[in-house]
């Protein structure tokens, strides 16, 4: 099959209406506590909490995972006053879909990946240097319904 991996996408396919993000944070290895790296880049693996700014998402649909590969943590653009998020949009991004069997029955989720996080039409932001010791497991899903 010459279907390898996940496969790439534009910003504007998956969050159409825009997307805001919560925060961002290192992604950790449950099994051996160090940092998640990713298999293709070898580089370390962050979660960034999305809301998916489209009016007709609901429930698990309105908030996702975004795992972005950097060698440090990504610096998310400015909060818009007086609201708790920021406005974003990720670069070289990619889908890989899964069969997600946690519930009661199986569905297709979808994990997100991206390559860098900027300003809605801006540049790409810049790093900051990773804490040592700081770590959550996160997943990369966005649900396909």
């Amino acid at each position: 099959m010459a279907i390898q991996g996940a496969l790439p996408i534009e910003f504007g396919t998956v969050f159409p209406h825009g997307a805001y993000a919560l925060g961002v944070e290192p992604i950790t290895d449950f099994e051996t506590k160090r940092p998640q790296m990713d298999k293709v880049s070898g580089l370390p693996l962050w979660a960034v909490d999305v809301i998916d700014a489209d009016p007709e998402a609901r429930g698990k649909q309105k908030s996702v995972k975004v795992k972005v590969a950097a060698e440090h943590c990504p610096t998310l653009p400015d909060e818009v006053p007086g609201l708790p998020f920021r406005p974003v949009e990720f670069e070289q991004m990619s889908v890989m879909p899964y069969v997600d069997d946690s519930g009661r029955r199986p569905r297709v989720a979808y994990s997100l990946r991206a390559r860098g996080v900027k300003t809605p039409g801006g540049a790409a932001s810049a790093s900051r240097k990773a804490p040592a010791a700081a770590g959550a497991t996160a997943s990369g899903a966005k649900d396909a319904g």
